[in-house]
């Protein structure tokens, strides 16, 4: 069983991977979804990050909601609340008048989403993305009140600059509660932003790093490789243009080798890449079958040699004079 770590200095003890939630009631329905937490709770898993947006970009899905009340009903069901830390987050639109981070808009998603969790408190609450009309402490004055009011246990900030992540733990030196956690881009294909902006604050304040996109959207478990192979999702044209280059398949090139090594897959060893990281605390990643789960499980109890980590940080492409 993979040992556990603190994020930041909140006093949640996660497994080294945190199940991602934005499938639930989208790509995965309720029956695959219930199968999926099953699967990951019984593979060492106890943290589960969702969002009220997920997944306000399906037509017919506007408002979102469905991930949160996916998981809400599997809790209900599995009577399984005890069990596992719930991670969700605030800020994406969600209509004209459901977006951002003001105190009086805060107070009101918190409680659609304890609602629709079925629970009457959130573990992590996050600040999905920084609102950069308001001062970096409002956000953080109504998440005081609701740590009084113990809905909620710690709170996580994700797509801040640096600059204003900083100003807003500068902000909690002064009696408001700090963000215990970031929730950054950061995979193999995708690292350089947050290694320069981000990691010397988190690892200066102790944060706790949730990185997501660890798979970079699937690419990094090893399926597409040509044009042809960007069929097999909905997402593929996205993964072809961004990740279906010189350097990504350098990467896959690595990836293929170290996996072949330890006798792993693709997407185990960029996930254990992650695990061993400098700052980070647990990547975030999605599975839609239980099958899946328990690849991405396994990827707890793979260590990378020095060799391995060297050999996948693959140099950027030169550029043509």
């Amino acid at each position: 069983m993979a040992t556990h770590r603190e994020l930041g200095h909140s006093g949640l003890h996660i497994a080294p991977l945190v199940l991602g939630g934005n499938v639930f009631g989208w790509t995965a329905d309720e029956k695959t979804s219930f199968a999926v937490l099953d699967a990951f709770v019984a593979g060492g898993g106890n943290a589960i990050d969702t969002a009220d947006v997920y997944s306000a970009w399906i037509p017919g899905h506007e408002g979102g909601g469905q991930s949160e009340t996916v998981l809400g009903k599997w809790l209900a069901q599995r009577g399984r609340r005890d069990d596992v830390l719930l991670f969700t987050k605030v800020g994406m639109e969600l209509g004209p008048d459901k977006k951002g981070l003001s105190k009086a808009y805060i107070k009101r998603a918190v409680e659609d989403s304890l609602r629709r969790l079925q629970t009457d408190y959130i573990d992590l609450y996050q600040s999905h993305k920084d609102d950069e009309s308001l001062p970096v402490t409002e956000p953080l004055e109504a998440y005081a009140e609701l740590l009084q009011e113990g809905k909620i246990r710690a709170i996580g900030a994700s797509n801040f600059s640096p600059q204003r992540l900083q100003a807003a733990l500068d902000a909690a030196q002064n009696g408001l509660p700090r963000y215990e956690s970031l929730q950054p881009e950061y995979n193999l294909y995708d690292h350089a932003t947050f290694e320069q902006d981000d990691l010397a604050i988190v690892q200066a304040s102790g944060m706790g790093v949730i990185p997501y996109f660890g798979l970079a959207a699937g690419f990094l478990t090893g399926k597409y490789r040509t044009a042809a192979d960007l069929q097999k999702s909905p997402r593929g044209a996205g993964i072809g243009k961004k990740y279906l280059n010189d350097k990504g398949l350098a990467i896959l090139k690595a990836l293929d080798a170290v996996a072949d090594r330890h006798s792993a897959t693709q997407a185990q060893v960029a996930l254990a890449w992650l695990m061993q990281a400098p700052g980070i605390t647990a990547p975030i990643a999605s599975g839609t079958s239980p099958g899946q789960v328990q690849e991405l499980v396994e990827a707890m109890d793979l260590q990378l040699t020095t060799a391995d980590v060297a050999e996948l940080q693959v140099p950027e492409p030169a550029k043509a004079a």
